[in-house]
This record gives C-alpha cells, structure tokens and sequence, in this order.
C-alpha cells in the first residue's frame, strides 16, 4: 500500500505526516523509523514549500527491506540537490543534510523531479 497526499503549505503539513506516522505503525514500523521517516519527510516538504513556492506531492511506501520516500513539486520543477555547505550556527539550511544522514543510499532524482529517499528497516 502506498501513502499519498499533498502538502499546500506547512501549516497542514504535521496532520498529513501523522496520517503516514499512523499508517507506518499499523504495519508494526518501529518507533525509530517512524521518527526518521517523518523527519525525512517534513525536510523534503518544506524545501519544496519553501523554496519552491508551491504545494508538494508526497508519497511513502513500506517495502521489503525499506521505507520508500517521494516528494515532490506539483509544478515538477524539483529542488535543489546541491546548496551551499550549511553554516553550522544557522537556524536553518541543514535539511538535506540530515537527509543524506539519516537515509541509505543517495536521494535519488526523477526525470519530473521527484525526490526519493530510503530509510532503512531496524526490525530486519
């Protein structure tokens, strides 16, 4: 089963990504690859929203041995992949970092723009 919604601003964001938290728990995701799921995903949002300007297009998915990660700009003009080293004092500016940190893998980019990231199962 995948999981899809869109994201037209942050303030709506939180009680979209409770509706993934809550389906990744129905399928016995442990507490911690629910955290880095919702982490990853808030991250990818809101650079879509915010430096995109527009509404985001998400969709997750449990497979075998992973947690699959979709974002995307509803215009499908995608996001920036390579911004400046983040000034580690900023209050903002990290969030690809982290998730480089946090998935498997390189976040993966679609020929319409779309963002894809892994987060590994613990429970395998």
């Amino acid at each position: 089963m995948i999981v899809t919604f869109k994201v037209e601003n942050l303030k709506n964001m939180t009680s979209q990504l409770t509706v993934f938290a809550d389906f990744l728990r129905s399928r016995n995701i442990p507490d911690d690859d629910v955290f880095l799921s919702r982490l990853v995903s808030s991250e990818l949002i809101s650079n879509v929203i915010r430096h995109g300007g527009e509404a985001a297009e998400f969709s997750g998915e449990i497979l075998s041995d992973r947690i699959s990660i979709t974002v995307k700009a509803q215009s499908q003009k995608g996001v920036n992949l390579t911004p400046p080293a983040p000034d580690v004092f900023a209050e903002n500016g990290r969030g690809l970092y982290i998730v480089n940190s946090v998935c498997i893998g390189d976040i993966e980019r679609g020929s319409d723009g779309e963002l894809t990231v892994y987060i590994k199962r613990s429970d395998l």
